[in-house]
C-alpha cells in the first residue's frame, strides 16, 4: 500500500479493500463488523434505546489531548450519555482527501478504538470515500451511535429550585483549538478535555431518577447550553460566577484575549440538572471518579422566564445570551 491515500482507495475495488483491511479492521474488529454486511444486525435486551449522529471537521486534526478520531467517538458517546444512555454500537464514515498520510489515518483509527474499548462500545458499520485534493481538509468523520437508556432516567420539565451541576473545568477544548490554529505562542498547561462521559450513568446508578436533564456543552459552550435548557423549559437560571471551575492557564488566555470562556467548547464535561435538594448527593457520587474531582453546583433554576443570569463576585447580575457571533469555527 502507498503511504498516502489516493483516489483509487475510494473506488470500491482492491485498494478500498486494502484500506479497510490494513487500516480500519485491525482497530475496529468485532464479530458484528467481521460479517461485512451492508447493514449491521445487532441484538440487545434494552427496553429503551437512544440514537444519535454527528459529523466532525475539526482543524487542526491533531491537537493536545486528542485528535479528530478521539473527538468523533467521544462526541457521539457523550451525546448518548446526555440522553441517559450507555453506548452499544457505533458507525464511522470517513471522507478522506487524496494525499492524506496512511500513518495519520492509522493514528486516528487507533484513537477511536481506544475510546470504544474504554466505554465498552463497538464500531459495527462504516464507510470510506476519497475525494480530490483540496475538497476536504485532510479527513472528515461522521459517527452515529446507539445506546441503552438507564431504566431510571426520564427527562422531565425543569422546576424552580432544580440545581445545575457542571462536571469539570470549562473551555479547555475550545481554547486549545484556538491556540493551536493561530499559533499564538502562549505557554501553559493546555490540553483538550476531550473524554467519554458514559461512566456518569454507571456511577449515579439509581440516583439517575433524580436527574431531570443533561447536556454536553460543546459548540457555544456552557452559556449557550444553559440558554437552550432555559428557553425550552421556559424557566430562568442564575449561575454563580465564583463557582465556575476554570483552570488558571485557561482563564489567563481569555483575560488576555478579551474572550469569554463561557462560550468556548468543552468536549469532556456535562451539565446536569438535578431535582431540588439532590444536587449534593449527585455531586458526592460524581467526585468518586478522577475525571469529576472538579464537579460543582454552579447555580439553580429559580426565575419565572427563560433567561440565564450570571451573578458576579460583586453581587451584580448580567444576562448570558446564546452565542450569536461565532468565536472560532470548526472546533469539532
Amino acid at each position: 500500500m502507498s503511504e498516502i491515500v489516493t483516489l483509487r482507495h475510494g473506488d470500491g475495488g482492491l485498494y478500498t479493500n486494502r484500506l479497510i483491511q490494513e487500516v480500519f479492521a485491525p482497530h475496529f474488529h468485532n464479530e458484528v463488523l467481521a460479517a461485512y454486511q451492508d447493514a449491521a444486525i445487532v441484538t440487545t435486551d434494552a427496553n429503551r434505546l437512544a440514537f444519535t449522529t454527528d459529523s466532525f471537521v475539526v482543524k487542526p486534526i491533531f491537537f493536545p489531548g486528542g485528535d479528530i478520531g478521539k473527538l468523533a467517538v467521544c462526541g457521539t458517546v457523550n451525546d448518548l450519555a446526555a440522553a441517559g444512555a450507555c453506548p452499544l454500537f457505533l458507525s464511522a464514515g470517513f471522507v478522506i482527501e487524496e494525499g492524506f498520510e496512511i500513518e495519520n489515518l492509522k493514528r486516528i483509527a487507533k484513537s477511536m478504538s481506544d475510546v470504544c474499548q474504554a466505554v465498552g462500545a463497538k464500531i459495527v458499520a462504516g464507510d470510506t470515500k476519497v475525494v480530490d485534493k483540496g475538497l476536504v481538509d485532510g479527513v472528515f468523520i461522521n459517527t452515529s451511535g446507539i445506546g441503552s437508556v438507564h431504566e431510571f432516567f426520564q427527562p422531565r420539565e425543569i422546576a424552580p429550585g432544580d440545581e445545575i451541576i457542571l462536571t469539570g473545568t470549562i473551555a479547555e477544548h475550545g481554547t486549545v483549538i484556538l491556540l493551536e490554529r493561530h499559533d499564538l505562542g502562549l505557554q501553559g498547561d493546555f490540553a483538550s478535555d476531550c473524554a467519554p462521559l458514559s461512566e456518569i450513568i454507571a456511577v449515579l446508578g439509581d440516583d439517575m431518577r433524580h436527574i431531570k436533564l443533561m447536556r454536553d456543552p460543546t459548540r457555544g459552550g456552557v452559556a449557550t447550553a444553559l440558554c437552550e435548557m432555559a428557553e425550552s423549559n421556559r424557566i430562568g437560571a442564575v449561575v454563580e460566577e465564583e463557582r465556575l471551575p476554570i483552570r488558571p492557564a485557561v482563564k489567563a488566555v481569555h483575560e488576555l484575549l478579551g474572550t469569554d470562556p463561557l462560550y468556548f467548547a468543552c468536549e469532556g464535561r456535562m451539565l446536569i440538572v438535578a431535582e431540588r435538594g439532590f444536587g449534593k448527593v449527585i455531586l458526592q457520587r460524581l467526585r468518586r471518579l478522577d475525571n469529576y474531582k472538579n464537579a460543582t453546583i454552579i447555580g439553580a433554576f429559580d426565575r419565572p422566564f427563560g433567561k440565564v443570569f450570571l451573578r458576579t463576585a460583586l453581587g451584580g447580575e448580567r444576562i448570558l445570551p446564546m452565542l450569536e457571533n461565532q468565536m472560532i469555527s470548526r472546533i469539532c
